[in-house]
């Protein structure tokens, strides 16, 4: 049975799914998902590969259409959504071409055009914002690089930098920290808690690795086709429900489930 949406007097959801199915070619997928993201939340949305997340994630901001069931985004269907400034997205194993010319800073301030007219002079705050930003995911004496000049590690803290930019009141990153760094997991556990706390931002984190934010996290969704698990990571241990990641990625109180 699906989620009911949220009962008056309810803090209203940023993200939510009710009872959503959705197929490939005749192959099912995701089968009565209900999921609801709420405003200062850190959620982590976990499984094995295959087990339809980044598809979850894509019907949620309204790339594409469930079979059965519905989305929300802050209340409403995805598609009537007016100010896409409100999200930060970041998709899974997006990459800068090596040909694009722009620089670092350029393609984090391009965060900042969106909440006005694309032909805008940005102001002040966008300045601090855009400078914030880089120094969140430690980028700011790089500023001046070509993105196609740094690693694929650089380029995806490039792109978190250009979704916080933006002041986002959802941010949603589909394994943004995957194959990068220790260092680098740890500017970004950073950026995403201080946007939580100091914005009240909701924050929705697809990951196999959840080590570097396992003490910062609200709740744990562990979805296979269907959601099984929706709560205090603490609790997975009691619930003895598997996550299917691997062994290595898992915090320390969730080994013992790999």
């Amino acid at each position: 049975m699906g989620l009911m949406p949220s009962s008056a007097g309810a803090p209203e959801s940023v993200l939510a799914a009710y009872g959503v199915t959705f197929s490939y070619d005749g192959v099912e997928v995701l089968h009565d998902v209900s999921f609801a993201l709420h405003p200062g939340e850190f959620v982590a949305l976990v499984g094995p590969n295959g087990s339809g997340k980044s598809t979850l994630v894509r019907i949620l901001l309204g790339l594409l259409s469930p079979d059965a069931g519905r989305a929300l985004l802050f209340g409403a269907p995805p598609h009537a959504l007016g100010e896409r400034s409100r999200i930060g997205y970041v998709p899974q194993r997006t990459s800068l071409s090596s040909d694009l010319p722009a620089t670092v800073e350029e393609v984090v301030r391009a965060g900042r055009l969106h909440r006005g007219q694309w032909w805008r002079s940005l102001g002040p705050s966008d300045t601090e914002a855009v400078d914030h930003a880089l120094g969140a995911v430690a980028l700011a004496d790089l500023r001046r690089r070509r993105v196609g000049d740094l690693s694929g590690g650089q380029q995806q803290r490039v792109l978190i930098a250009k979704a916080l930019a933006g002041n986002p009141d959802v941010l949603v990153l589909d394994e943004p920290i995957a194959g990068v760094d220790a260092e680098s997991q740890r500017l970004f556990r950073d950026s995403v808690v201080h946007l939580v706390h100091e914005h009240s931002a909701a924050v929705l984190l697809v990951s196999h690795e959840l080590g570097a934010v396992a003490d910062d996290l609200d709740r744990v969704v562990v979805l296979k086709r269907s959601i099984v698990f929706d709560g205090p990571g603490a609790d997975l241990v009691a619930a003895g429900v598997s996550l299917g990641v691997h062994r290595e990625d898992l915090p320390l109180w969730l080994e013992e489930l790999g």
